[in-house]
């Protein structure tokens, strides 16, 4: 599959960002991801049979309908400038325009998650420095059918996967005209207020006890609504709060995963699991759903070498782990507790490794209700809404839970060592509960 550069521009806010607003301060839960994108494709059939001349003119609709977007969003129409700021200049966002030999159906068929990446307009597993890039980076890729795929890798430091959705459903209300298009929230830097790198200096202490060095495989394991139901049935305690789906699946996989570790190394390891945990709706009140940044922070649960690994014990712990992040948490969080209560979070997760003999980390992070699926830019939802496969030398045992499209299934993205992966497909009880890498038509 050939993927071909059509054409590249700068989109710029259609209005310029006030004076007074040129430098936009990240606040301090911004430095807690390390990774500079939280990558995302979403793919629409050509379904009304649009010819080709109209496809480009969704194409050029989507351009304008972008400008309009960022003069609301403008730190996202700006460039970095260090770790506590983005310089709101309105250079823009990159946005180019792909033609792809093969059609949309043919490609989801049976649907490569390495060739995934060339729907993306950055190297997603860049390592360099960020300061002076675009927060905003786009690409639309147009199919031989007239389906359209549009990548998309928006800076992490000032998107997570509840913001993103907030400023896709931004931009596809403007696209559509629509009445109701509700205004961004920048209140995370004035909760959360930043003055220097002692965040980023504790969570790259943490986030480097998970990364290993290897060949990465990435699988989809796809579970569908019956399967959860039954995985949430074997999860949950008797007289225990009844479990979510993501709990029931992390619990399911975590075990599966810790199997497969033990086989491959000829012993058990101590493991921890971690969340990523939205804070928006554990605040109280609650904040917006709109709200712009990264206000979430990372649970942790963990299982000794010699603890109960079925699939209730598993579950409680990660239960219990997410439950502690409660609205008494999160107003510690930004009150004068704060720093201590954050750095002994990280520290705990970070330093469970050199207690132990050996551990492994794996890292779990749900996008599960967020409302992909609901992103129309006027000419239908979605089919399929997709990660991608990580191919780094170094890499972090990692989970991405996506829901499936008509809501009732949910996809687990799973980064684990190839020997591993390997073990993995060949546990029979994963596989009673799961299809591989299915097309997601």
């Amino acid at each position: 599959m050939e993927v071909q550069l059509i054409s590249q521009v700068i989109v710029k806010p259609s209005s310029p960002t006030p004076s007074h607003l040129k430098i936009f301060k990240l606040s301090l839960l911004d430095q807690l991801i390390p990774a500079p994108y939280a990558p995302i494709v979403l793919f629409y059939p050509n379904y009304n049979g649009a010819s080709y001349p109209q496809i480009l003119k969704r194409v050029e609709k989507l351009e304008q309908s972008l400008s309009k977007t960022l003069a609301g969003f403008y730190p996202l129409a700006g460039t970095i400038q260090d770790d506590l700021s983005i310089e709101c200049n309105d250079k823009g966002a990159y946005f180019a325009t792909t033609k792809v030999d093969c059609h949309l159906f043919q490609f989801l068929s049976k649907p490569d998650l390495h060739l995934i990446c060339k729907f993306l307009p950055c190297d997603v597993c860049s390592v360099g420095p960020m300061a002076g890039t675009r927060v905003t980076n786009i690409q639309v890729n147009v199919f031989e059918c007239g389906g359209i795929a549009i990548g998309l890798c928006i800076s992490h430091r000032i998107l997570d996967g509840a913001a993103l959705k907030s400023f896709l459903k931004s931009w596809a209300a403007t696209a559509t005209g629509a009445e109701e298009n509700a205004s961004p929230n920048f209140i995370a830097s004035s909760l959360f207020p930043a003055t220097d790198f002692w965040l980023k200096d504790s969570a790259l202490a943490m986030w480097g006890a998970s990364f290993k060095v290897g060949r990465p495989a990435t699988k989809r394991f796809v579970f569908d609504a019956a399967s959860i139901a039954s995985l949430r049935a074997m999860a949950t305690s008797s007289g225990a709060r009844c479990l979510t789906r993501v709990e029931a699946i992390s619990a399911f996989v975590w075990k599966c995963s810790m199997a497969a570790s033990e086989a491959n190394s000829g012993h058990r390891k101590s493991s921890m699991l971690t969340h990523v945990v939205n804070l928006r709706r554990r605040a109280a009140p609650t904040l917006s759903e709109h709200s712009i940044g990264n206000l979430i922070w990372i649970s942790g649960a963990r299982c000794l070498v010699n603890q109960d690994r079925g699939m209730p014990a598993l579950a409680d712990q990660i239960q219990y782990s997410i439950s502690k992040i409660n609205s008494d948490y999160v107003k510690k969080m930004h009150g004068n507790e704060g720093p201590a209560l954050m750095r002994k979070s990280l520290k705990e997760i970070g330093e469970f490794g050199s207690k132990e003999a050996a551990v492994d980390y794996l890292g779990f992070s749900s996008w599960c209700g967020f409302g992909f699926y609901e992103i129309d830019f006027g000419w239908g939802k979605p089919i399929w809404v997709s990660s991608f496969a990580v191919n780094a030398p170094v890499f972090m045992n990692l989970i991405i839970l996506m829901e499936t499209r008509l809501g009732d299934g949910i996809e687990a993205w799973v980064t684990l060592d190839q020997q591993e992966m390997d073990i993995m497909e060949h546990d029979q009880e994963l596989m009673a509960f799961v299809s591989v890498d299915p097309s997601p038509l």
